[in-house]
């Protein structure tokens, strides 16, 4: 009887040993695969991106012109849709963002009248610089 017990706990062990390894032969990339789908954070959102822009703009806009429409009933002047549109629109700007840009274009100029080149226009300068970080 104990002969038999050797034989099954042996045959057990050699078995799992044997199934262990090919899993692992076998698993390629699926443990690197683990936590990876739709919900994912490492991995940028499926579908388009870019439309979502277009699409956030034209439901404020429609949000907009329904406003426009109740203050119109109401007996109020509109307002002009795209000039909202624009403003709530544009990317806020972080102050301290702003006067680092600021400082940094000061010195620019003052290394460009070194030089003997005409400085920038300083307030036109740090909004093209701001507009190229968005």
């Amino acid at each position: 009887m104990e002969s038999a017990l050797e034989v099954v706990v042996i045959g057990v062990v050699a078995l799992s040993a044997l199934i262990g390894v090919a899993t692992f032969a076998a698993r390629s990339s699926a443990y690197d695969e683990i936590g990876r789908g739709g919900l994912s954070i490492d991995r940028p959102p499926p579908g388009p991106v870019p439309a979502s822009g277009m699409v956030r703009d034209a439901e404020i806009r429609q949000m907009l012109e329904a406003a426009n429409d109740r203050r119109i009933r109401r007996g109020e002047a509109p307002r002009d849709v795209e000039a909202e549109l624009a403003r709530l629109t544009r990317p806020a700007v972080d102050p301290q963002l702003e006067s680092e840009v600021r400082s940094l274009v000061v010195a620019s100029n003052e290394r460009r009248e070194r030089r003997g080149e005409a400085p920038l226009d300083v307030e036109a300068e740090v909004r093209r610089q701001l507009e190229a970080l968005s």
